[in-house]
């Protein structure tokens, strides 16, 4: 399993919580924007840069994950193309994207996209998102503890039966 994350709009306690996780579980995390983000020195941890351009640091993802990998992403378009794939699919908030949920959001995506296009919605009078609290980081911290698999081998634990 590989940790990707959609980069460039990651909140920084997100990033901080990826590197912790990706640290202890021995998980490689890849993190993917168009400029260099700072990261501690560790083995599990790599930064890509893509060059600058829509849509590159998601065609990269997309590009490189694999069935199994963990994609870190609230870009609706990217994480259907990876659940695809066979990769799972997490936003910065905690809610884990599926096959069975992507659709109707991928929908309300464009719908809302095609209002901005025609001029019925300003984008200016849309009030964005919220700000990422508390609940947003614990959300994300138990998503992260229940989809990310350790990659080394657990100790098989021996009963007081097979000690002989």
């Amino acid at each position: 399993m590989k940790l990707y994350a959609d980069a460039d709009a990651l909140p920084t306690i997100a990033k901080e919580l990826i590197i912790k996780t990706a640290n202890r579980t021995q998980v490689q995390a890849i993190f993917v924007a168009n400029k260099p983000i700072k990261l501690p020195p560790s083995p599990h941890l790599q930064m890509k840069v893509v060059a600058q351009g829509f849509d590159m640091a998601d065609n990269f993802i997309v590009a490189n994950c694999q069935m199994g990998d963990l994609v870190i992403t609230s870009d609706i378009p990217l994480a259907d193309e990876v659940l695809e794939k066979g990769a799972k699919v997490l936003t910065p908030r905690g809610e884990e994207l599926t096959p069975n949920n992507i659709k109707p959001k991928l929908n309300a995506r464009d719908f809302m996209e095609s209002l901005r296009g025609t001029g019925v919605l300003d984008p200016s009078q849309m009030g964005g998102q919220k700000p990422y609290g508390d609940k947003d980081k614990m959300a994300f911290a138990n998503g992260l503890n229940r989809l990310v698999k350790p990659t080394c081998p657990q100790p098989k634990i021996i009963t007081d039966k097979e000690i002989k």
